[in-house]
C-alpha cells in the first residue's frame, strides 16, 4: 500500500484515542495510529480467516477485527508497531471493537511518542531551565563540575528530557524523572536552610544523580520496559557506576565527596526490604531519604485522588485501598468545599423558612 492510500493522519495532531470510542460507536471512516500489543491469525466458524488485533495509545487498550474483505487493503505490520487505520467503531459482545477497513505501517516522522504514553503535563523546557538554574546556585566547584558532565552530555540531556522515573509507581510517564528531579531541588532548597550543619549542594547533587542509573535500566519508547542491565544489575549499581565514571574524568576531584555522593545514592531507597544497598550515615543522605520519599508518596496521594475523581466517587467518599500507601485516602480540600456548600445552602434554607409568630 502506498502512503497515499492514507492521507493526512498526523499523529502529531492525533485526535482520536482509545478512551474516545464508547462515545462514537457507530462511527464509519476514523482514522488514527495506534500501537499494535498483540496478533491473532483466527479461523472463523464458516471456514473465513480473521486477524483480531489489540491496539493502545496513552489512554487505553482495545480489540480490533481485520476481515477477508479488508485484508488486501492491509500492508505487513508486527507487534510493537505503530500503524495507521482507517476503522468502523462497532460492539462485539459488549465491548468496543474497532473493525478495520485500511492499515498500513506508520512512518516515525508521523507520530509523537507523547500520543502511546502518558506524559508530563509541564513544559520540558521550563523544567530544563529550571534544573540548570539551581545548579547555577552551586558553590561547590567540583559537585557543579559533576552534575554538568551529565547535563552537557548531549545523549544524557535528551534522555532526561523524555525518561520516566519508573515502569509503574511514580511518575511513570514521559519526562517524568526530570520532573521528579525538579519537584526535589524545589523540596531541597526549602529544606536544607531549615538545618545549618547539612551539604546544601550535597543533597542537590544527590537529587539529581539518585536516579541516573534509570537511564540505562529502562527503556521507553512506545511502551515502558527493563533493559537486560536493569534486569541483571538494577538502577543503583548503574548509577554508581555511571558517577564514578565521571568522577575519574575530572581531575582532582576530592576522595571523600565522592564517598559522600555515592553514599546518598546507594542508600537513597532508605531501608534494605525497600532495595537498599545501605542505609543513609549521613545527615545529608538521611535528609535526602525522606524529601525522596515524600515526593514519591505524595505524587501517588495526587495521582489516586484524580483518579477516584474519574470514578465518580463523591467527596465525603474514600478512594479505594492505596496499596503502595497501604490505606484508602480522602481529598481535604473537595471534601470542605463540598460541606462548605452544603452549610451555605443551609443557611439560605432557614433563611427562607417563615419566623414563628
Amino acid at each position: 500500500m502506498s502512503q497515499a492510500t492514507l492521507p493526512n493522519i498526523v499523529s502529531k495532531g492525533k485526535s482520536f484515542f482509545v478512551a474516545d470510542a464508547s462515545a462514537r460507536l457507530g462511527a464509519t471512516g476514523v482514522r488514527s495510529f495506534f500501537v499494535v500489543v498483540s496478533r491473532q491469525d483466527r479461523q472463523q466458524k464458516n471456514g473465513g480467516s480473521f486477524c483480531s488485533l489489540r491496539l493502545s495509545d496513552r489512554t487505553g487498550q482495545c480489540e480490533a477485527v481485520i476481515w477477508d474483505d479488508a485484508k488486501p487493503l492491509v500492508s505487513p505490520f508486527a507487534v510493537g508497531e505503530v500503524v495507521a487505520i482507517e476503522f468502523d467503531i462497532s460492539t462485539y459482545s459488549g465491548r468496543t471493537q474497532l473493525v478495520i477497513k485500511r492499515l498500513r505501517r506508520a512512518e516515525q516522522h508521523e507520530y509523537a511518542l507523547a500520543d502511546f504514553q502518558p506524559h508530563t503535563k509541564l513544559s520540558l523546557e521550563e523544567l530544563w531551565a529550571k534544573l540548570n538554574g539551581f545548579v547555577e546556585t552551586f558553590r561547590d566547584p567540583f559537585l557543579q563540575q559533576l552534575v554538568r558532565s551529565f547535563l552537557d552530555d548531549p545523549e544524557v540531556a535528551v534522555q532526561l528530557r523524555t525518561a520516566p522515573a519508573a515502569k509503574a509507581l511514580h511518575h511513570a510517564w514521559i519526562g517524568g524523572l526530570l520532573e521528579h528531579i525538579v519537584s526535589l531541588l524545589g523540596l531541597c532548597d526549602v529544606v536544607c536552610p531549615h538545618y545549618p550543619h547539612v551539604h546544601r549542594d550535597l543533597v542537590m547533587t544527590g537529587a539529581i544523580l539518585h536516579d541516573i542509573g534509570k537511564l540505562e535500566e529502562l527503556r521507553w519508547s512506545l511502551n515502558f520496559d527493563y533493559t537486560l542491565e536493569g534486569q541483571m544489575l538494577g538502577h543503583i549499581t548503574l548509577g554508581i557506576a555511571s558517577i564514578e565514571r565521571r568522577i575519574a574524568a575530572i581531575p582532582n576531584f576530592p576522595p571523600a565527596l565522592r564517598l559522600m555522593v555515592e553514599h546518598i545514592v546507594l542508600s537513597h531507597h532508605g531501608r534494605y526490604e525497600f532495595g537498599s544497598p545501605k542505609l543513609p550515615m549521613t545527615p545529608e543522605a538521611i535528609l535526602f531519604h525522606y524529601l525522596d520519599d515524600l515526593d514519591a508518596k505524595m505524587f501517588s496521594v495526587r495521582t489516586e485522588l484524580e483518579r477516584s475523581a474519574q470514578q465518580g466517587r463523591g467527596a465525603a467518599e474514600m478512594t479505594e485501598w492505596v496499596r503502595s500507601l497501604e490505606r484508602p485516602l480522602l481529598d481535604t480540600q473537595a471534601f470542605l468545599k463540598e460541606a462548605d456548600a452544603s452549610d451555605a445552602h443551609a443557611e439560605v434554607t432557614n433563611d427562607a423558612l417563615p419566623a414563628e409568630e
